[in-house]
């Protein structure tokens, strides 16, 4: 429903009806739709972070870390497509400012660890992490949009014969290499 609907549209009443209990059984579980949608963040988070760290060390070259991100981030997106964009919805919300200070910083460490590492080491340029965002893991969720969506660029569903964007290991690669390359001094 929440990514159906987005953020804006969601409401304890229609989830109640959606679920077919009443509304004030979820209120047993949530003090308020902000806890609910907490709740839901939280979890996913920490099921994202876990698939994202797998493999994953601060101190590994920049290349092979970020090699490991994204494989590791494709990995969650692709197998937990909903999840995912659940986090996107959120994400580009005025919830995440409010969530992300409540989560376990584990996560958000390693990820400032690695990128001070990859500066320290001169294996990146010094970016703000907004540029460093955009250009090390929009490229991946974008090509992943594209993949899970089953459109074309424009927006249009495939035509008849036209081959469907493949997200394989080269075309991950060849992204990668770009990014990499983007970002290295």
């Amino acid at each position: 429903m929440l990514v159906r609907e987005g953020l804006d549209g969601f409401s304890m009443q229609r989830l109640a009806r959606a679920a077919g209990v009443s509304p004030a059984t979820l209120y047993i579980y949530f003090k308020d739709r902000d806890d609910l949608l907490f709740q839901l963040y939280k979890v996913e988070m920490e099921k994202m972070a876990e698939v994202t760290l797998k493999a994953f060390d601060p101190e590994l070259p920049f290349a092979d870390g970020l090699r490991v991100q994204w494989r590791n981030r494709a990995q969650y997106c692709l197998a937990h497509p909903l999840e995912a964009e659940f986090l996107e919805h959120v994400r580009h919300s005025p919830y995440h400012q409010r969530f992300l200070p409540r989560l376990d910083p584990e996560f958000i460490e390693k990820m400032g660890l690695f990128v001070k590492n990859a500066i320290r080491r001169k294996e990146m340029l010094p970016v703000p992490k907004e540029v460093f965002w955009a250009l090390a893991y929009a490229p991946l969720y974008q090509l992943l949009k594209f993949k899970l969506s089953g459109r074309s660029l424009g927006g249009q569903p495939y035509a008849s014969g036209e081959t469907k964007f493949a997200l394989d290991d080269g075309t991950m690669e060849l992204a990668l290499t770009l990014v990499i390359k983007a970002l290295t001094p």
